[in-house]
Order: C-alpha cells, then structure tokens, then sequence
C-alpha cells in the first residue's frame, strides 16, 4: 500500500496509488491520522484514483480512517473512485456510509460547503 499525504486547499489530502489491500501499512496509516488529529488537522480527503485494486483489507482500512476522523470530530471523505472502486462501495453499501466525489476538487468544495465539527 504505498500512499503520500499533502495539505492543499486547507485539507488533508491523502493519495493512495497501486493496491490498497492493508498489510503493515495499515497500521502506520492509522497512527499518521492520529498525528494529524494531533496538529488539529481533520478535514481528510482520501484519493483512490491512482488506486489499481481494492480489496476487503484496503476497504477496511478506509472505514478505520473514516471512524478515527469522525470519532475525532472530523471526516474522511473519498475522491476519484473509478468504476471499479465505485462498484465495490455500493455492493458492501459503503457509498452510503463515505461522502465520495469524482475529484478532489469536488471534496475540498464539499468541506467548504459543510465543514466538519461545527455546531449548527
């Protein structure tokens, strides 16, 4: 699983790339969350769209993502699903539980639109 972290736009974007199949990685990428949560930083976009092969590990280490941001106050949202990716969110229901866009673009404006932890 290799993945990079950048900030733009005020969010974290996460690139993943290759096979999100979890392994060692996994755990290293829940303690970067962590690291972020630490410096404040929780609005996290997740982008699948150099993302080559999914399978039920990878799925999971997402979902533990999305539970550690939003346990945190914040939101892991997922951008550049292709078809592949977008399937497999909707045969395991997750397209209901992730906010998913087309490009990173779409889930900056999202957090612009809605951002996370504010009380209405």
């Amino acid at each position: 699983m290799n993945y990079s972290i950048n900030e733009r736009y005020n969010c974290i974007v996460i690139e993943f790339s290759g096979n999100l199949m979890g392994g060692p990685d996994a755990n290293k990428f829940n303690e970067d969350l962590h690291d972020l949560i630490d410096e404040g930083k929780k609005e996290v976009i997740a982008d699948v769209s150099d993302v080559k092969f999914m399978n039920s590990s990878g799925l999971g280490i997402l979902i533990g993502g999305l539970t550690t941001m939003r346990n945190a106050g914040g939101d892991l949202r997922i951008a550049g699903a292709d078809k592949r990716i977008e399937s497999l969110l909707m045969v395991t229901k997750l397209i209901t539980v992730f906010k998913s866009y087309r490009t990173v673009e779409e889930a900056v404006e999202s957090y612009e639109e809605e951002p996370v932890g504010e009380e209405e």
